[in-house]
């Protein structure tokens, strides 16, 4: 259980899930919205030599943000998949710069950034947009996002997996699943709501619940996306070193018949998008 499990199959189709939610938006009329982000990577301590393996991205002026977690199990090969992670969210801001003004299609991102990428490896991927409608995201594999309201959790992207510590993933030359198995997301969001975009060394070491905590004394206290996407990581990693406590990895890892307990070490990567308004910015 060290580090996730490469692709075994060719070019398998899944059917995705598209989530259109419009339902809890505050105001009966629509406001101009803005995403202020901030985010923190902390590698595994093994891996800070080579920058670890996650990959991630805040476009400031496009509205959106990125994460992905190069596969592990590359390792084994010689692969460093941190490359193709990193590689696949440059593509995707290359992508982002290249759509429409106010009509970017997170889907058309991803498939144009798999399409360039080129390092050998494997990663999963999530892109969050703001458009006028709202927040319209995609993700693949068991990266993924939260987003916080008025102090409780009103979405979580579901982790996408076709076995325990096997996730969906993108690969250049084929041999993997397809930017089309993407869950596509679009949410009605207002000011004061936050998206926290991460890769599983967060969702695999906190529960939604000890996020939501984090954000909400960060609102408290007046910290910046910066400050929380900092807070929450290092509350991650303190898990992560935790062998004495349980967490969802552990959790997953029990239910499929391992004995585990405690956090799972591994690369965090936290993006942090505090939507306000437009025209208080």
């Amino acid at each position: 259980m060290d580090g996730d499990r490469t692709a075994q199959y060719l070019d398998i189709e899944h059917e995705p899930t598209i989530y259109d939610i419009f339902l809890y938006r505050k105001s009966p009329a629509p406001e101009k919205l803005k995403l202020v982000s901030g985010s923190c990577y902390l590698p595994h301590p093994a891996k800070e030599a080579t920058g670890g393996e996650d990959g991630h991205f805040i476009c400031v002026d496009e509205q959106a943000i990125g994460v992905a977690d190069g596969v592990g199990g590359w390792a084994d090969h010689g692969v460093d998949a941190g490359l193709y992670a990193k590689e696949l969210m440059s593509k995707s801001m290359s992508a982002i710069k290249d759509e429409p003004e106010g009509a970017i299609d997170p889907s058309r991102v991803l498939e144009k950034a798999f399409t360039g990428t080129k390092a050998r490896g494997s990663s999963t991927a999530c892109i969050i947009t703001l458009k006028e409608q709202g927040l319209h995201a995609v993700n693949l594999g068991d990266s993924g996002f939260i987003v916080v309201r008025d102090g409780r959790t009103v979405l979580k992207s579901p982790s996408q997996q076709h076995d325990f510590n096997f996730t969906y993933q993108l690969e250049s030359g084929g041999g993997s699943d397809l930017p089309s198995s993407a869950d596509v997301f679009h949410y009605s969001v207002a000011p004061g709501d936050v998206i926290i975009a991460g890769t599983d060394g967060l969702f695999d070491n906190l529960y939604d619940n000890e996020i939501t905590a984090v954000v909400v004394e960060a609102l408290r206290s007046g910290l910046g996306a910066q400050g929380t996407a900092q807070k929450i990581a290092a509350l991650a990693r303190e898990r992560a070193e935790d062998k004495h406590r349980q967490s969802p990895f552990a959790a997953a890892a029990q239910e499929a018949g391992y004995r585990y307990y405690g956090g799972k070490l591994d690369d965090i990567t936290v993006v942090v998008s505090y939507v306000t308004s437009a025209s208080a910015v």
